[in-house]
């Protein structure tokens, strides 16, 4: 039976491969276009200074960028933690898993508004997998609910998911 910790366990391997990605795809983008490449070369050459440091929007780029690969990585570890915590002490998650599957709905409105599919399809799955989590954490009932809905009627996810679910 997928149970909470199955669902957790896939989001944070989802996030891992969120990561490593996100983390490839912005370091090695090359601009289409000459445009394209124009504005990169004044977002790095372009110099500003704020106090006694210089800066540029490329900078910032880059560092905002790694900046959203710490924060997946460390989003697999808590969700990896989370599962862990659904099968030893389902009550001490609260409203953390709740919280913690908004975070990814907003980004997912996020990535859809600013950026491409595959990031809004990373979040969207993740968003699901904690939502399903977390709702499965909240009441016995859920889990119910699904044992009837999936097992019941049929329907192995365990055959699919059974390495992640150990």
């Amino acid at each position: 039976m997928m149970n909470a910790t199955a669902f957790y366990r896939i989001a944070s391997v989802l996030l891992i491969l969120f990561a490593a990605g996100h983390t490839f795809g912005f370091l090695s983008f090359k601009p289409p276009s000459p445009e394209a490449l124009a504005v990169r070369d004044s977002m790095n050459n372009v110099h500003f200074q704020v106090r006694e440091s210089s800066f540029s929007y490329g900078g910032f780029y880059k560092g905002f960028g790694l900046y959203v690969t710490a924060y997946l990585l460390f989003s697999a570890f808590l969700t990896w933690h989370l599962g862990a915590l659904a099968r030893s002490n389902p009550q001490a998650i609260g409203a953390l898993g709740w919280a913690f599957c908004a975070v990814q709905v907003a980004s997912l409105v996020l990535s859809w508004i600013y950026f491409s599919a595959a990031p809004a399809a990373f979040s969207a799955v993740v968003a699901a997998c904690l939502g399903w989590a977390a709702w499965l954490v909240a009441t016995p009932k859920a889990q119910a609910l699904f044992r009837e809905l999936t097992i019941d009627k049929g329907c192995d996810l365990h055959s699919v998911f059974g390495p992640v679910m150990k």
